[in-house]
């Protein structure tokens, strides 16, 4: 199954895609007004006869047809480019949904015909309203506009959840914090909150379920403070159900992606362990 593999290389992608298609688009507009401002200067040596006449150079127009090919090998080039994007940013939407399903398949309870439909990558993520509080006398405001905006009660209901996982009420704390994403979606903590889910279920030995809240953390944000740590338990997920291969490539991926990390090497104890090439 190599369907893993090519979903690790692509988790990446939300922000790459994002940036690149906007970085596109500009490219691309750029290009039209250029083309644009282009085409009347030449309409206008033209008809001055300044082209013909020596006043704009000797063959002006030679050189102005030249520069509008280059102009029109660029286009095609980014168009290219554009397609290209959009093909990695499907498959690797599709790849996402697939390794959800194979976990689903794996849980108990869990209907396949359920799953909510893969967000695309690099999508926007229509974020929660958001909440202006008042400043407060005596407090840092400028720390308070460097920090992430939470919808109001955001950051309560993630205290609480966190609170009851750290009493131990495992099964308490994985519902709220499946609840949090899903009255969250797109908040800040996103991350930790798939992250500490995939704690509680591991702790419930409900081992599918917690691979697939460590690959939410993961793929949520591949380079975020959990990203490696998910990579790592998401992979020990793997081989403890039973799925070796893919759990190879998993924790391989974690000594790429974070060299030199604590995770690292964990991930290299975990792969000694269920003798991975």
């Amino acid at each position: 199954m190599r369907w893993l593999v090519l979903c690790l290389a692509l988790l990446p992608l939300p922000a790459l895609a994002q940036d690149k298609a906007q970085t596109l688009a500009d490219l691309q507009g750029e290009l039209a007004r250029l083309s644009a401002d282009f085409n009347s200067l030449k309409a206008e040596l033209v008809q001055t006869g300044a082209a013909s006449s020596g006043a704009a150079g000797g063959d002006a127009l030679q050189r102005m047809d030249a520069i509008e090919a280059a102009l029109s090998r660029i286009t095609a080039k980014t168009e290219e480019i554009e397609l290209k994007v959009n093909r990695v940013v499907s498959d690797g939407t599709n790849r996402i949904g697939d390794i959800e399903f194979r976990l689903c398949e794996q849980t108990a309870g869990c209907d396949p015909s359920n799953i909510p439909e893969t967000p695309l990558l690099g999508g926007d993520t229509a974020a929660a309203p958001v909440a202006d509080p008042a400043p407060v006398a005596g407090t840092d405001t400028t720390a308070a506009a460097d920090a992430p905006e939470l919808a109001m009660g955001e950051k309560n209901d993630f205290d609480r959840a966190k609170g009851v996982l750290g009493q131990g009420d495992f099964r308490a704390a994985a519902d709220l914090f499946a609840t949090f994403t899903q009255s969250y979606p797109g908040s800040p903590l996103s991350e930790e909150a798939n992250f500490n889910r995939g704690e509680a279920l591991s702790q419930l030995n409900d081992t599918a379920n917690a691979a697939r809240a460590y690959l939410e953390a993961f793929s949520g944000k591949p380079d975020g403070p959990f990203a490696a740590e998910s990579l790592l338990k998401l992979g020990q997920a793997l081989g403890t159900l039973g799925q070796t291969p893919d759990a190879c490539v998993t924790l391989a991926e974690v000594g790429n992606r974070f060299p030199g990390t604590v995770h690292a090497t964990n991930a290299q104890v975990s792969m000694q362990g269920l003798g991975c090439p």
